[in-house]
């Protein structure tokens, strides 16, 4: 049930009345008519803009269109009032049954309430981490994982089909490195003495590798020139360090779908396949750039080469797909592996990068949007960068790790569900400061903290009325007398409930899966100040001495409560408390 949707309904019903009236003119596009919370909760429970977006189409005035509504809707019982304001917005004030109402629905379909069916069972790739199978995961693959895997919970919710998916980055350069820092563990793990020059990997989590791969080939590759080892310590090196990707995520409670290989693209003809689609569409010529803008490097120089014409597709310049000297740019084969996506049926991409890709958006929208022509719409997010605070003062980096903060020393200071809640705590393309001290705070101020304290009071609440023989099962607590409920204060816990629905459907439709922690943090402001007001009131308090059926009311409220919590924080991968400690 989504209030929201049901009121707009209302709201189109009487617009059609009008018409049949002759109030309005007919053939008017209502597509623009909205039913939202108002700005100011002063005026009202809902604001619709029909009268403002209608005026000039229907050739009147926005006010003699919202007065002439608002009669119309004072008319339904579920509406209390219906109030005029400025040249033309109309605030609704719902009956207190309607909100009464959500109570009992939110217990009748349990954390199904506020699902959807927006996403029409369409499919949808979300990659995200990607990270250089090169060593642990850190902090800022981190955020990354959590956003990713909390979107991807959202869009499931939603009603999307739903793909998560690992792209591993073993094509490169990079994973050469590595091979060679495992060679230099590998030499150690034999009694020599190395020395890691620039550039290669120093971590001391290679030196398990080393060991590893010592105990399974002997000394075959001791002094041998790099052409014999290099081939198989990369493949050795690249799974185990993938492995050790796979447990750091495991640790985060995230699981992929797919784990695709760059290397599977090269020598398969896949990169030459993508190419070719984009040639056959003209969109592949050779060319030379303009030099970049600004200082030029010193040692640029015009050079013909093949280019991909993105500018046709939104870009700012066209971008090189095969340098000079015949090899793939790194861009040919992401261009593949997108070609992949689009091939593999999906109706939506999404890619989930750190803050240092921001300058990668347009050429991949733009290599998408030409090899689906048009038809696949890839959303990128980026990630901005983590900053880690304790006692005050940075946090150090991990000596496992050589140089930066691993995913794992996160995780083991906090745990994993603290560590994904904070790192939704605000918009991905925002920065985010991590203090170990103040997630485990708690007070309000620990979004964390506040949200499972809400869930502990319920929990806590059910509990003593257990014990003081009252049923708390669902069953009962549905058939209590909602009507019970009309103090303002709890009126307030149920307007918010009743939020609940549409929230999902934006923050699915924006991607935006911060937008569930931010209304998790105020549906639990809005409890907390329910049970603080029963400190005062006897009345509020949710157990009743002497009388099970209010008692029972208050307690539906209460349970409903836990269930939209509770439903909120699957998404976001985090488990709901049952008592604080």
């Amino acid at each position: 049930m989504n209030l929201f949707t049901e009121m707009r309904g209302l709201v189109l019903e009487a617009l059609d009345q009008m018409q049949a009236e002759g109030a309005l003119p007919q053939g008017l596009d209502f597509a623009n008519v909205a039913v939202e919370p108002p700005r100011d909760a002063a005026h009202g429970d809902m604001a619709t803009n029909a009268a403002m977006v209608l005026a000039k189409p229907a050739g009147q005035k926005p006010r003699d269109i919202a007065e002439a509504l608002a009669t119309r809707l004072a008319a339904d019982d579920r509406v209390a009032k219906a109030e005029v304001a400025g040249p033309g917005f109309l605030n609704l004030t719902l009956a207190a049954p309607v909100w009464q109402r959500v109570v009992g629905t939110v217990l009748q379909d349990g954390t199904a309430y506020g699902r959807s069916d927006m996403g029409q069972g369409k499919k949808v790739n979300v990659e995200y981490v990607s990270a250089n199978p090169t060593g642990p995961l850190h902090v800022g693959h981190t955020r990354g994982a959590v956003f990713g895997d909390a979107l991807a919970s959202l869009l499931d919710y939603a009603g999307y089909q739903v793909t998560r998916e690992y792209y591993i980055n073993d094509g490169g350069a990079q994973v050469d490195v590595l091979a060679r820092s495992v060679y230099l563990r590998y030499l150690e793990a034999h009694g020599q003495a190395v020395e890691f020059a620039d550039g290669t990997y120093p971590g001391e989590y290679l030196v398990e590798v080393g060991q590893a791969l010592k105990d399974k080939v002997g000394d075959a590759y001791v002094g041998q020139p790099e052409e014999v080892w290099l081939e198989d310590i990369r493949n050795f090196a690249t799974d185990a360090m993938m492995d050790l990707i796979r447990a750091d995520l495991a640790q985060l409670g995230v699981q992929m779908d797919v784990f695709y290989s760059e290397k599977s693209l090269y020598g398969t003809g896949r990169i030459e396949a993508a190419i070719d689609s984009l040639r056959a569409k003209g969109l592949i010529y050779r060319g030379t750039l303009e030099p970049p803008k600004g200082k030029l490097p010193e040692d640029w120089e015009p050079r013909e080469q093949t280019l991909f014409k993105s500018t046709e597709h939104g870009d700012d310049v066209d971008r090189p797909i095969m340098k000079s000297d015949g090899a793939w740019t790194y861009f040919a084969p992401d261009i593949a592996y997108h070609y992949d996506k689009v091939s593999r049926g999906f109706d939506a991409l999404i890619d989930v990068f750190g803050a240092d890709h921001g300058g990668y958006v347009k050429r991949m929208k733009a290599a998408v949007s030409a090899l689906s022509d048009g038809r696949v719409p890839l959303d990128i997010k980026l990630c901005q960068l983590v900053k880690l605070w304790k006692n005050g003062e940075p946090f150090k980096m991990s000596k496992r790790a050589g140089n930066f903060v691993t995913l794992r020393d996160v995780v083991e200071q906090v745990g994993p569900d603290v560590t994904r809640f904070v790192m939704l705590t605000r918009k991905n393309d925002a920065p985010l400061d991590f203090d170990f001290d103040k997630v485990l705070e708690q007070s309000r101020e620990n979004p964390v903290f506040y949200v499972q304290y809400a869930h502990a009071r319920v929990s806590s609440v059910l509990r003593r009325a257990a014990e003081a023989g009252i049923d708390t099962s669902d069953a009962a607590l549905r058939a209590a007398d909602l009507g019970l409920l009309g103090h303002e204060a709890e009126l307030a816990v149920m307007r918010k409930l009743a939020e609940w629905p549409r929230l999902v459907e934006i923050a699915a439709r924006t991607n935006e899966p911060h937008r569930i922690a931010f209304y998790l943090y105020e549906l639990a402001g809005d409890f907390h100040a329910l049970w603080n007001r029963g400190n005062d009131l006897v009345e509020l308090r949710f157990i009743q001495d002497g009388d099970e059926g209010t008692s029972q009311a208050k307690i539906a409220l209460a349970r409903s409560v836990a269930v939209v919590i509770s439903a909120g924080l699957a998404i976001l991968g985090v488990t709901p408390a049952e008592e604080m400690r």
